[in-house]
């Protein structure tokens, strides 16, 4: 039985190679949320950690020595189940310090030593551990990164693991001719035809936005979150824009109609596209490409370095029901990444069999939504 006590923030958990079989993991010391703000992911970050505990998420902060000279901050959050249980998250994590080796062997090693060295740091209640390792591969249709046993898939991925990165250290003229040619002038022409883009602020702004997600979700069959969270995750984040770390609102409008709507949040040397919405209406005049365009603009002007457009399928596949997000995407350039998904550590093995059946089945259900909305969609325009 692990102790359901917590340790307090001057215990170290030391992991001792030799009688543990570790290698790489040397300690873990239960810290501040505020050390997470280190990470080079927003989703190990202190901000996310705290945002999420707005929405019912229990948060744990950790520094880890991994050896070769680096500690990395690890952000934990868990969540409970059915019948007294929760599992534990690790969103894009763990991140390794320069130097770590690059090889799947020593991550898949370094990922189980951690897994294992948790245990003992979580509620006796927690069933299992799930990893979105943010290691990855490149390229189209590259096979992503695996995990071996006794990590098993999980039911559904909770991060995208595939995204499309562009190069913001380039540029604006070779950010354009690294489109591709539809794109360019797309973007162009959504400016001749009278669109415009402004920076949303207001209450009024995020509802409009709202609007069109749920207009979207209902259009591409998928789930949206409450206004609320939306409007969390704007005043939550104004709390860190000391930090250099900005949410921002884009609307695309056309004769004071707003047509579409861009999420980007902007930390350190990373913008991420995270959420995006448009109307049925005029969409001969390309406001998603403006509002891209925008962004983009934006971001190489603060000073970042990477551009996320976060989230396609993992290969250009016309029968996915995500498709049209592939093309649009992808054809704004970058590099194309392959991350791992969604991987399960369990602590209680019957527990999380059952949950990940669940899990399964509530993807499935997703999918067919998702294809019937699409399929609808298209038999209106017959």
């Amino acid at each position: 039985m692990r102790s359901r006590q917590y340790l307090n923030h001057a215990t170290i958990h030391e992991v001792k190679g030799p009688e543990s079989g570790a290698v790489y993991l040397k300690s873990i010391v239960p810290s501040e949320l505020s050390v997470c703000n280190k990470a080079e992911s927003f989703l190990q970050s202190g901000f996310w950690g705290s945002f999420k505990a707005h929405f019912g998420w229990n948060v744990r902060a950790f520094t880890v020595d991994w050896g070769f000279g680096g500690e990395r901050p690890l952000l934990v959050i868990r969540r409970r189940l059915a019948f007294g249980f929760c599992f534990a998250y690790v969103p894009w994590g763990p991140e390794f310090p320069e130097g770590f080796p690059d090889d799947g062997a020593a991550r898949n090693t370094a990922l189980l030593e951690l897994a294992r060295s948790l245990c003992p740091l979580m509620p006796d209640n927690v069933a299992f551990i799930r990893f979105d390792p943010p290691w990855y591969t490149e390229g189209p249709g590259t096979p992503a990164p695996v995990l071996s046993e006794p990590f098993s898939p999980a039911g559904a991925d909770v991060q995208p693991p595939d995204t499309v990165l562009l190069d913001l250290t380039q540029p604006e003229k070779a950010l354009l001719g690294g489109m591709k040619g539809k794109w360019r002038y797309n973007v162009g022409l959504a400016g001749k035809r009278g669109v415009t883009v402004r920076r949303g602020g207001s209450g009024a702004d995020l509802e409009r936005f709202y609007q069109l997600l749920t207009e979207t979700a209902r259009r591409d069959g998928i789930a949206l979150h409450s206004l609320g969270y939306y409007k969390t995750l704007f005043t939550h984040c104004a709390g860190y824009l000391d930090q250099g770390q900005e949410a921002a609102l884009y609307l695309a409008e056309h004769e004071g109609e707003v047509l579409a709507g861009i999420v980007v949040l902007f930390r350190g040397a990373q913008a991420v596209y995270l959420y995006g919405a448009s109307s049925d209406r005029k969409r001969n005049l390309m406001a998603p490409y403006a509002l891209q365009w925008s962004a983009i603009q934006d971001a190489k002007a603060r000073g970042c370095r990477v551009y996320d457009l976060f989230g396609i399928p993992p290969r250009d596949d016309p029968g996915h029901p995500m498709a049209g997000l592939y093309r649009f995407k992808t054809g704004f350039g970058g590099r194309i990444i392959h991350r791992p998904g969604s991987w399960d550590y369990a602590y209680r093995p019957l527990v999380k069999a059952l949950f990940v059946l669940a899990e399964g089945l509530r993807k499935k259900l997703r999918t067919f939504r998702s294809r019937r909305s699409h399929k609808e969609a298209r038999n209106m325009k017959r």
